[in-house]
């Protein structure tokens, strides 16, 4: 027989395990099939706290736990039991002076074992002391052990009740830095987590304010490979839905590296570019920019659903502002576009290209 999967990786709502899982405003992870349900029917409430949502709430992807899900492997109950020293114990080992390093290591993976599927082995991590070893760890020169402990510490921030916590002792800190660390996956995974602890509204302005933490994601997007452009990019959307860290990541040169990437069919670049739509020094920086409406417009054609939600959204921020732009948008055949999308099956593109078309057709300057 096999270990049932941990309750934290099924949905609230259908109580089956999560494909696609995305976070609520309201910090809770429900898959996104379920909530959008929900959502269409017209309820404006989380479906845990009945706390109010925005009219138009953001479904941020929970890449840590799909990751998560994707990589669990069900433990069989017909081995036999071995007894595994305490978390206490492991993070003693951790934190000695005289501990190896080989023994360092085994104790990260140890403890990542262990919290990866359990979240009240990991509030019990969080409450003993865990958190400042583990930081220690990933602030380390040494590779191996940076990487576990990077491991270890986004485990750890998946708990809503653990993100204030985690960033009130220097998490923020110890990540940003590992964002320009020599491997790419200590780096991707660094992203990750700024991903995960700006779930909770207040870390967000808080991590936009720390220093270098914005330019060292912009540089990832520049110069990583496709996973860490992926994951950058991710935080960066999670991050600059705070209206103060748009202007930080356009005064970064983000603009033209994101519309680059987006070129290159990544979509989640276009999902930061809507939200960079939103203030004036965005659009700006996107009018500058040699073949903007061309590269949306192909989005449009050949993107994937959500790219085509943000690139009609980006696009009716750009034309309601540019009568320019407006122009190359008709030239590039957009109006059309939209008009093939009024009958498309998500919501979300209909509205959105009804609303482009109206723009296109009218003088909203």
């Amino acid at each position: 027989m096999a270990a049932p999967y941990p309750d934290d990786f099924k949905c609230p709502i259908s109580l089956e395990i999560m494909s696609d899982p995305v976070i609520l405003s309201s910090g809770h992870t429900f898959d996104r099939s379920s909530i959008q349900r929900w959502l269409d029917a017209g309820h404006r409430t989380c479906p845990i706290t009945q706390l109010p949502l925005p009219q138009n709430p953001n479904l941020i992807p929970n890449h840590a736990l799909r990751s998560l899900i994707a990589n669990f492997n069900p433990v069989s109950l017909s081995k036999p039991f071995l007894p595994h020293p305490s978390p206490q114990t492991l993070i003693s080992i951790l934190i000695s002076p005289s501990s190896s390093l080989d023994s360092k290591l085994d104790c990260l993976n140890q403890l990542a074992r262990v919290s990866k599927r359990d979240s009240a082995m990991r509030r019990r991590l969080t409450e003993s002391g865990a958190v400042s070893a583990v930081l220690k760890c990933v602030g380390s020169d040494d590779p191996r052990l940076q990487e576990k402990g990077l491991s270890l510490l986004l485990n750890l921030s998946l708990d809503d009740d653990n993100k204030v916590g985690l960033v009130a002792e220097g998490a923020i800190g110890h990540t940003v830095a590992a964002l320009q660390a020599r491997s790419p996956d200590c780096r991707a995974v660094a992203a990750t987590i700024l991903t995960s602890l700006a779930v909770v509204e207040v870390n967000k302005a808080t991590i936009g304010a720390y220093p270098h933490a914005v330019r060292s994601l912009v540089c990832l997007l520049r110069n990583g490979n496709y996973r860490e452009q992926k994951e950058a990019a991710t935080a960066l959307y999670a991050i600059c839905s705070f209206p103060r860290n748009r202007l930080r990541a356009v005064e970064c040169g983000v603009v033209p590296i994101l519309l680059k990437i987006a070129n290159s069919g990544l979509d989640r670049a276009v999902e930061v570019l809507g939200l960079l739509a939103k203030c004036r020094e965005g659009r700006e920086e996107m009018q500058r920019f040699k073949g903007c409406v061309e590269i949306l417009g192909c989005v449009l054609r050949n993107g994937a659903p959500r790219g085509v939600q943000y690139a009609l959204l980006t696009l009716s921020s750009l034309c309601c502002h540019c009568e320019r732009l407006c122009v190359e948008a008709r030239r590039e055949g957009v109006l059309g576009i939209c008009i093939t999308l009024i009958d498309d099956n998500n919501e979300k593109i209909r509205a959105n290209a009804a609303n482009l078309i109206h723009i296109l057709r009218g003088n909203n300057i």
